[in-house]
């Protein structure tokens, strides 16, 4: 089965890509061939339309959270929603979220949805330091407009499946809370190639490999001196979530790996730790 990971931005170009590492699995051996630079948007919509059978987890949030819905008054079914947010611009989509946070008292301007609570991510709502709702909003229409399988907010027939991964839940597994990357320049200190070794080389243990449904990572040399050297961790992440989406694979008879009861309005985010709950 054909399997990628990509790593996401919201605003591609030459100097921050989407990248995407693309990979086999091989019965329970993922074979990871090359990571992809994805330059624009519509490169992006064109790599959503090669031909299946494929899998593939992107590292931004599917949907907002049930209770934002609510209090804006927006459909409360993921596809409607999201047909609404692509009749916006991103100017527009930004300043709801803002007025809205206004309105707020302290401690409730940002909400998150059931799987974020888990994961420990952040809000979908955010804009600033980590904009994964800048991030939601180019990424989640784009997803319906390609007509792929989206779970569990819009799955079909597609043989071209999309799932949402999120490598930290991976990276605290193997490293814990130690800085692995940065796009700021004087952020790029040598702990943090270390701890993306660390990371490189946890991927190889049969301990965390096996908990993913896989006997084997098989990473090229040349790949792991790309993910070491990334001082963005770009190439990692991407990695990351190519190894979450070759889980859910595996666990293609159980949901994908997504609880029966999750929410598909919200999204959920796919990794066996988030099965406890």
């Amino acid at each position: 089965m054909k399997i990628f990971g990509l790593d996401f931005t919201s605003a591609p170009g030459p100097k921050k890509p989407i990248t995407a590492a693309v990979c086999d699995l091989k019965e329970d051996l993922l074979c990871v061939h090359e990571v992809m630079k994805i330059n624009s948007f519509a490169a992006f919509e064109s790599f959503l339309r090669l031909p299946g059978p494929w899998v593939a987890a992107l590292d931004f949030p599917f949907g907002l959270p049930q209770k934002l819905l609510s209090n804006l008054g927006w459909p409360e079914t993921w596809v409607d929603y999201i047909s609404l947010l692509s009749l916006m611009d991103k100017t527009q989509f930004e300043q709801t979220l803002i007025h809205y946070r206004e309105n707020r008292p302290l401690g409730d301007k940002h909400h998150v949805r059931t799987t974020d609570k888990y994961a420990g991510a952040c809000s979908p709502m955010m804009l600033q330091r980590v904009p994964v709702g800048k991030m939601f909003f180019q990424g989640a229409p784009r997803l319906l407009a390609a007509g792929v399988s989206i779970l569990p907010c819009y799955p079909t027939d597609a043989d071209r499946i999309v799932v949402e991964g999120y490598p930290a839940l991976i990276v605290r597994k193997l490293i814990g809370k130690r800085g692995y990357k940065s796009d700021e320049r004087n952020k790029q200190i040598p702990d943090k190639a270390t701890a993306r070794h660390d990371i490189v080389c946890g991927l190889r243990s049969p301990k965390l490999s096996n908990q993913y449904g896989v006997t084997a990572i098989e990473l090229p040399g040349k790949l792991v001196e790309a993910c070491i050297q990334d001082s963005t961790g770009d190439n990692l992440d991407a990695l990351l979530c190519a190894l979450q989406a070759a889980w859910a694979y595996t666990q293609r008879n159980n949901g994908y790996g997504i609880p029966s009861g999750s929410n598909r309005v919200e999204g959920w985010i796919v990794d066996p730790i988030l099965l406890m709950y």
